[in-house]
């Protein structure tokens, strides 16, 4: 574990039982403790008597020698995909479409008509149309919200619409979230928790702190702290999205951008 920034799975804290505790674990304004523990590496848990509660704890560590601390989960970053060169393509050769694909192509050209391209609510009937066939996600399908922030993040020429090659890219990661989804939707009910989808998230690539998978609960979630996949999928395309964007204005690499309030509406309004 030394060293370990990681998120401590659920498994960690089956099978290593704790070293001090409260002895009385009821709901009070204010519980204190003191112990005394031989030098070693440890793991602070603060806790509320209820769950999904916010609340403030402070630790006071007393030591002979110096210590030093440092905040775990400080880096926020994004996992970007390695481009792989693709073989040149010999003549006459052809790539064969899935069933899949050639499903999606003819309902793209009878929805999108003679210009092939589609708009939000075009969007949303062809999303829902394939994703009402896959009843083990027990979804009711995509809003007309969550289309548009979809074709917000892949619309690359700033027409408002996608054509066929930005809806296979769509979809592409649709597919990759939607597995994401049904790993930690364990028990099928369509819903994943709040501390699921903080993994769920890192899975994705995305690399967050706390407060952030705070936002993300209190913005996704509902009152009984369940995401079900409609926003599960709507987070994930906010997230790409944003940090899409950030990266085109952070042309040094520093991690800081500097927008004017016309940039900053521009931005925010069509995320």
């Amino acid at each position: 574990m030394h060293g370990n920034k990681q998120h401590l799975q659920k498994d960690f804290f089956l099978y290593n039982a704790s070293k001090a505790r409260s002895k009385t674990y009821i709901n009070m304004r204010e519980v204190s403790e003191r112990f005394r523990l031989p030098p070693s590496e440890y793991v602070i848990v603060p806790s509320t008597y209820e769950p999904h509660q916010e609340g403030e704890f402070i630790l006071r560590v007393f030591s002979e020698k110096r210590n030093l601390s440092e905040d775990v989960e400080n880096i926020i970053s994004v996992d970007r995909p390695v481009k792989k060169k693709k073989p040149k393509p010999r003549p006459g050769d052809a790539d064969p479409e899935s069933e899949e694909q050639q499903q999606f192509r003819n309902i793209f050209k009878q929805i999108a008509g003679d210009d092939m391209e589609i708009c939000a609510d075009e969007l949303m009937n062809i999303l829902n149309t394939v994703v009402n066939k896959h009843k083990d996600l027990k979804t009711q399908g995509f809003t007309l919200e969550s289309c548009r922030s979809m074709i917000a993040l892949m619309d690359t020429d700033g027409s408002g619409r996608l054509n066929l090659q930005e809806f296979h890219h769509l979809w592409k990661k649709i597919k990759a979230w939607q597995k994401i989804f049904k790993h930690y939707d364990t028990d099928q009910s369509g819903t994943i928790n709040s501390y699921e989808m903080r993994n769920a998230v890192n899975d994705a690539g995305f690399h967050l702190n706390s407060q952030l998978y705070d936002i993300i609960t209190m913005r996704y979630a509902d009152k009984y702290m369940n995401i079900n996949f409609d926003s599960f999928i709507c987070c994930f395309v906010r997230l790409e999205g944003m940090f899409r964007a950030f990266n085109a204005f952070d042309k040094d690499g520093d991690g800081i951008i500097k927008l004017n309030v016309l940039e900053w509406l521009q931005l925010t309004m069509y995320a």
